[in-house]
């Protein structure tokens, strides 16, 4: 294992001007930085994690909470952290990934140990019980979701009720005037999760205003429990002609239910899926979608999060606009 000592011999420098290049704590000539710089790669250096630490004060570490639940759709969630560990490798960061359901203990646990110079969030509440917590820390930590209240608080997410609202305004714009929404699994609403309780205030509120007769059911997702969602549905409102689905798991299974019952998509029914664009664009019906911006979401969080641990940023919430990409299930209300 190659030593500082080592690298500073080879280049011909003292130790501590190899420190001052790494840490860039002092101004080297461009001619010794190249030299170090160098040496560094032809021996293969690499410094000590924990002795940077100690003198540093920094772990250069990111610890990033992503609780792992069957309701969810993990893919979604490996994105937006895999977006993060990367983004965070271009900052000299690495990331320690805790999946546990543990709530303000794992806040309370990374705070006090050490283990992470930062944190960031995920699988927000509107009333997150690590929020109070996270506030009373001087830790710094970015979300990625919506709590109800952000005071206090980091945070980044898409716009949610404005991707509800969007779906709302394309099919009545199409002049569909009752509209079915297949949600989360019933848990995501019983726990208050921001960007589903989100989407679907923006549902409501613009169905209110444009007249639009809506309708939300959540569902566990799989073909059984859509089969028996959409049955209900139609028995509820037998005059839908579209469906806003915000539920991977439900989208394939309602598209087999609607040729099942000779629904024609779009020509009879329209769709527009909520969720991650390859769900969409590999549908047996390429479906009409407002995406997740997954990677976005991860690069903003891991920005935002270096810039307040290298004290230039405060407290901040930044909403990604929703974009709709009509695709070939969406199309004009058929006429009764």
């Amino acid at each position: 294992m190659v030593t500082l000592a080592e690298v500073a011999q080879h280049a011909g420098v003292s130790a501590s001007t190899v420190s001052y290049v790494l840490s860039g704590k002092r101004s080297i000539s461009a001619t010794t930085r190249q030299r170090v710089e160098r040496s560094i790669r032809e021996l293969g250096y690499h410094p000590n994690a924990g002795a940077r630490a100690l003198a540093s004060s920094r772990s250069n570490i990111i610890a990033l909470m992503v609780p792992l639940r069957t309701d969810m759709y993990v893919p979604v969630m490996m994105e937006i952290a895999i977006a993060v560990a990367t983004t965070a490798r271009t900052h000299g960061y690495d990331v320690l990934l805790l999946t546990g359901e543990e709530g303000p203990d794992a806040v309370r646990r990374v705070a006090g140990s050490g283990l992470a110079d930062g944190m960031i969030l995920m699988d927000v509440e509107l009333d997150d019980e690590r929020l109070p917590l996270l506030r009373e820390s001087a830790q710094p930590a970015v979300l990625i979701g919506l709590p109800a209240d952000t005071t206090g608080l980091t945070c980044v997410d898409l716009d949610f009720k404005a991707t509800g609202a969007l779906c709302v305004e394309h099919l009545a714009g199409l002049g569909h005037r009752d509209v079915a929404v297949i949600g989360e699994a019933p848990a995501v609403y019983e726990r208050h999760t921001g960007f589903a309780e989100r989407t679907l205030d923006g549902l409501r509120s613009r169905a209110r205003e444009t007249g639009l007769r809506l309708l939300h059911r959540p569902c566990e997702g799989g073909y059984d429990a859509t089969a028996v969602t959409v049955a209900r549905i139609l028995d509820e409102r037998p005059d839908t002609t579209g469906f806003v689905v915000q539920n991977e798991a439900a989208v394939e299974p309602l598209l087999a239910l609607l040729r099942q019952q000779g629904r024609a998509v779009p020509e009879d029914v329209s769709v527009i899926a909520v969720g991650p664009e390859q769900v969409a664009v590999q549908a047996s019906v390429r479906l009409t979608s407002v995406s997740l911006p997954a990677q976005e979401m991860g690069r903003h969080a891991v920005e935002q999060l270096v810039a307040k641990l290298d004290g230039r940023g405060g407290d901040e919430v930044v909403l990604l606009p929703p974009e709709l990409t009509v695709r070939a299930s969406s199309g004009p209300a058929p006429v009764r």
